[in-house]
């Protein structure tokens, strides 16, 4: 009888990607995959380690393994269980804990393991230098493919560069293929993924904007999305580039991180507001129906109530879609933590309470820019009460009512705003 096997991910749309890779690797190895939820014989945790919530909902996820079989081998792998792995390999039902280096070794790490014991394997992070492909198709609408892994950055706050390795990835020519086999199960959206995309080619010496040409090309992906991508690394040329690609939509997430030079020199960000604004300037001159998404993180330490203005009065005065807050979270061996003064939880909440309102506005002013527009829209569900969910190419989320099946379709959709929604119809 086939081991039953189930896997729950935390964090990133890479740790997903990795997670759907390794799954199907221990389908074709005759594991049968059931639901995390469901009784199994091994539990795999791709974790997370951004902040300590990210750790501590680790923590739960493996004790709750543990309460449902009790003797199910528990196997640990993503950013907490390199940082970590002491800490994790003593948490009770763990009896496997994978580094980066070697969770894609998942088949033969379980042939290894012993009886009763608890393997650490987790290479020091500097002897990192593999990448390994991966893409998730959980989703036969859209799917996420990794196109590079690790960052060669040292911003004052990140654990990254420690969890996942210096920057790397692997030549074009294999990228586009994996997106051939996306394209061959009928997926018609591929999001890019990466720790730092941007910095795409750091050892194969090719380009992130030769990437993107390349994969333009291939047939049966019908929409990309650049994820996040550092606003420095966001060139004249990838702009010019969505302008008049294919498949490339005009949607584009930049992290900010902060609207204060003062802070943003303290995180050791490698530009400042004056650059950032100009960046967004120039995509709304070239692209003027972006969506423009942002990263903020509030309660930094020595973010004043001073420099926290100044970000908050930044962040209104730009023309940007929407905003994902973060709260700030220390982080063990960061040079972030000999900054003066620590900001108090109770103030990093109210920042983060404001900056979600501000963000909600500029939501919805953004959809209310659209409203009787006519836009297609790729629909990816069918919800309980009938509406079929998709999004525009600026990523407005629709919901239509429509007389006919629309799932993994790209339909011309009238645009009507209500209270904060974006509702469709077909086009007369």
């Amino acid at each position: 009888m086939a081991k039953k096997i189930g896997f729950y991910t935390l964090g990133c749309k890479m740790n997903y990607a990795e997670t759907d890779a390794i799954a199907r690797k221990m389908g074709n190895a005759g594991y049968e995959h059931v639901k995390f939820t469901d009784f199994a014989d091994y539990y795999v945790v791709n974790s997370c380690s951004v902040t300590e919530s990210a750790n501590k909902k680790t923590r739960q996820a493996i004790r709750a393994a543990h309460r449902r079989n009790p003797s199910a081998r528990i196997i640990v792998m993503g950013c907490y269980a390199q940082l970590k792995p002491k800490e994790v390999g003593a948490l009770e039902g763990v009896c496997l804990v994978l580094g980066v280096k070697e969770k894609f070794n998942i088949l033969e790490q379980i042939e290894m393991l012993e009886e009763e014991m608890t393997s650490l394997q987790v290479t020091n992070i500097e002897e990192v230098s593999d990448f390994d492909g991966a893409y998730s198709c959980s989703e036969r609408t859209r799917a996420f493919l990794k196109v590079q892994d690790g960052c060669n950055y040292r911003c004052s706050y990140c654990t990254i560069p420690l969890a996942r390795g210096k920057s790397r990835n692997t030549e074009i020519q294999l990228l586009v293929k994996q997106a051939e086999e996306i394209a061959a199960r009928g997926v018609k959206e591929i999001v890019l993924s990466g720790i730092n995309i941007g910095d795409f080619g750091q050892t194969t010496g090719e380009k992130f904007i030769d990437l993107l040409k390349a994969l333009d090309q291939v047939k049966g992906i019908e929409r990309y999305r650049i994820s996040s991508i550092e606003p420095n690394l966001i060139t004249s040329e990838v702009i010019d580039f969505v302008v008049k690609s294919r498949a490339f939509m005009p949607h584009f997430h930049i992290p900010l991180q902060c609207g204060s030079d003062d802070v943003l020199r303290l995180m050791r960000r490698r530009y400042n507001t004056e650059f950032f604004r100009k960046k967004i300037e120039e995509i709304h001159t070239k692209i003027p129906d972006a969506f423009i998404g942002m990263d903020v993180m509030v309660g930094f330490m020595g973010e004043t109530d001073q420099f926290f203005k100044n970000s908050y009065d930044f962040i209104e005065s730009l023309n940007v879609s929407f905003v994902h807050v973060f709260t700030y979270s220390e982080r063990e061996n960061t040079d972030a933590l000999n900054i003066k003064p620590r900001i108090q939880e109770s103030v990093r909440t109210e920042r983060s309470v404001e900056l979600h309102n501000l963000s909600e506005n500029l939501h919805k002013n953004f959809y209310k820019k659209f409203d009787g527009q006519v836009r297609k829209v790729l629909f990816e569900t069918r919800s309980k009460d009938g509406f079929y969910v998709g999004y525009t190419d600026n990523y407005i989320r629709v919901q239509a009512k429509l007389p006919f099946n629309v799932k993994n379709k790209i339909v011309a959709i009238k645009l009507h705003y209500n209270d904060g929604v974006m509702f469709g119809e077909l086009v007369e």
